[in-house]
């Protein structure tokens, strides 16, 4: 019996540099690897060098590769947000980042893994994770600072949330996609958070991952938007959120201020569109 059908989605923004090898290295893994049908999909983000380019290169020599392009930036999370309705082309989705972090012998350890979880994700703070590159000493530190935050908030008892390594099955994402509204590096926080209230099952794995140099990420900026993120999705499922309609603008000026991609909604998760 074959393997699933597979849509793979890459964000990328101004990756020019560094995501042909990327991209050539999962094209011909899961060629030999994989019995199922695949699709890379790479959403670009407001991409200002010749990364559209690069993938036209790739998926000349592969055609299960492809372009999603968006000329605004709309942030990671808004990148795969779009990606995410894709969702039909696959009966696993699943995203990684552009960098190569994750290789692609470990994407496919949690596709293998699939049929025990609604949802699989990477995880490099348990027990068993391979790290061949850590993060910087500050890096690390904030990374933890995230995750006491994160859990004294929503509880979801998971010990990474922000590995660029997820995968999961059609109709958990097509069920909570309407609930997505986090357009940056917070995007997984408002993902897994989604998952969990809709009940499905998310499996943490052990996965194997290097710290990538060229990191697009400035550690205080981008530590205090997600943290303003975290705090909206916390507000956006709480009963009083309502009652925070004036404070709205004042949220928007300060993502303004931080460039940072503005939530991508205001609607709370169960309303329609």
């Amino acid at each position: 019996m074959p393997d699933p059908s597979l849509l793979i989605l890459i964000p990328a923004y101004n990756e020019e540099a560094r995501i042909e090898p990327v991209l050539r290295d999962y094209a011909q893994f899961f060629q030999q690897n994989y019995s199922g049908k695949f699709r890379i999909f790479v959403v670009l983000n407001g991409c200002t060098d010749d990364t559209l380019g690069v993938v036209k290169r790739v998926a000349a020599d592969f055609p299960e590769v492809r372009a999603l392009e968006f000329r605004s930036a709309i942030g990671k999370g808004g990148a795969l947000i779009e990606g995410l309705r894709l969702a039909s082309l696959g009966d696993v989705i699943g995203y990684t980042d552009a960098d190569g972090a994750t290789p692609p012998r470990a994407f496919l350890d949690l596709v293998k893994k699939i049929d025990g979880a609604d949802c699989v994700i990477g995880s490099r703070w348990i027990s068993g994770a391979v790290i061949h590159q850590s993060q910087a000493g500050k890096r690390q530190f904030a990374s933890r600072v995230f995750h006491f935050i994160v859990q004294l908030l929503f509880w979801m008892n998971i010990r990474d949330t922000q590995c660029g390594a997820k995968v999961m099955k059609r109709e958990a994402v097509e069920k909570i996609h309407d609930n997505l509204l986090i357009a940056d590096m917070a995007f997984d926080i408002n993902l897994l958070f989604a998952l969990k209230r809709a009940g499905f099952k998310i499996l943490e794995v052990p996965t194997e991952w290097t710290d990538q140099v060229g990191s697009k990420v400035a550690l205080t900026r981008t530590s205090l938007t997600m943290f303003l993120s975290v705090v909206r999705v916390r507000l956006i499922y709480s009963p009083f959120y309502r009652w925070l309609r004036p404070l709205r603008p004042l949220e928007g000026w300060i993502y303004k201020k931080l460039r940072a991609p503005k939530p991508l909604s205001v609607r709370k998760p169960g309303d329609g569109r």
